[in-house]
């Protein structure tokens, strides 16, 4: 093992950017920002960062790339890791603050790496990628990475005798992603998610995307579980309270939400040995959803529930990406990240899709 080994890993999540720093496996650095500073104070965030001095860092990775030095970005890739057509740019301000981020990293040379998104990965079989993008963004593959290592050691037990069911509940979107011998082999990203999340409407029916006949990206942040109970965004918290007071809405939300979640498990249980569902993600920790979801999939199927184990306060998504972090700088937990075939990403995000002509079309 490489002596003082510092790292950092990053969650640009929908209501917070929270930061994991280790230095030699150890949590050094454990910071959450809003969402609001990431859209209006970038510079704040990357000050903090290079106070650290990181060795290596990952930065925000959006939808992902295969594994990429931040030196090594070209306008395709920058396109691929937020997925915005040229009369989208600069509408979303957090998506504005986290390019200038990139940006701001860049200039004061920054070790950073981007790291894959699900279907980047070569363990999952290009059959399963043919006319997907969101199998699970950078950020829900980084969970998948602490959940092998979290049930590793919890059922102590190697890497390669890991099967579970990852269930990520966020604010914004839901994920499921398969593991099996300790390797993410498929998943659900939020947008194929076959029912609502908190805030995205899940998977599209095509005859709707054909009536909406084209949609700007903040369409993605809307229909679900928030829209159905209220028509604008609420907290989990007033969700929950709605559900407890009886509100129409709100069960409607709720019937849909659990039943997607039930969809997704068992499309999953397709692929995997899996005897377990983890638990992951914002939702997750609104104990009465926690609950809900627990005793859905209870009910259905004969699997332990168990709550994701992390090791800091930040996100799971900024810790697994501290632990990829620590294990491409050779640190304590490279054994992990070899082990998921991280460094073998080959694939770029739309070389499997074959309709119409949107594999062959420009978006510079």
């Amino acid at each position: 093992m490489v002596n003082s080994v510092r790292v950092i890993g990053v969650d640009p999540g929908t209501k917070t950017l929270d930061i994991c720093g280790l230095k030699d496996g150890e949590v050094e650095l454990d910071i959450s920002y809003p969402s609001e500073v990431v859209a209006s104070s970038p510079e704040t965030i990357v000050a903090e960062i290079v106070k650290f001095q990181p060795d290596l860092m990952i930065g925000p990775s959006g939808m992902g790339l295969s594994l990429k030095h931040i030196t090594e970005l070209n306008e395709d890739d920058k396109f691929e890791l937020t997925i915005e057509r040229p009369e989208d740019r600069g509408r979303i301000p957090v998506l504005v603050g986290l390019q200038k981020m990139v940006q701001l990293l860049a200039e004061k040379k920054q070790n950073v790496y981007f790291i894959p998104g699900v279907i980047h990965l070569s363990t999952v079989p290009r059959y399963r990628k043919v006319n997907k993008i969101d199998l699970g963004t950078a950020d829900k593959m980084a969970i998948g990475v602490l959940g092998v290592y979290s049930e590793a050691k919890r059922k102590n037990m190697s890497f390669d005798k890991v099967n579970f069911v990852l269930l990520e509940i966020g604010f914004g979107y839901n994920a499921c992603l398969a593991v099996e011998g300790g390797k993410i082999v498929d998943g659900l990203g939020g947008t194929i998610f076959p029912g609502p999340a908190f805030l995205n409407f899940g998977v599209m029916d095509g005859e709707i995307a054909y009536l909406l006949g084209g949609f700007p990206k903040e369409l993605l942040f809307s229909g679900g579980v928030s829209s159905i109970t209220a028509g604008a965004v609420i907290s989990p918290e007033e969700f929950v309270e709605l559900i407890n007071n009886g509100d129409g809405q709100a069960k409607l939300a709720l019937d849909s939400f659990l039943e997607g979640i039930i969809r997704a498990v068992s499309q999953e249980l397709t692929v995997t040995k899996a005897n377990t569902v983890v638990l992951s993600g914002r939702l997750t920790r609104v104990l009465q959803l926690n609950k809900l979801i627990t005793e859905a999939i209870r009910n259905k199927f004969d699997l332990e529930v168990t709550n994701l184990v992390g090791f800091a306060e930040a996100k799971e998504a900024a810790q697994g990406s501290a632990l990829i972090a620590d294990g491409l700088a050779g640190g304590r937990f490279a054994t992990l990240v070899e082990h998921l075939e991280i460094r073998n990403s080959n694939a770029r995000l739309l070389e499997n899709v074959f309709i119409g002509e949107l594999y062959k079309k420009e978006w510079k």
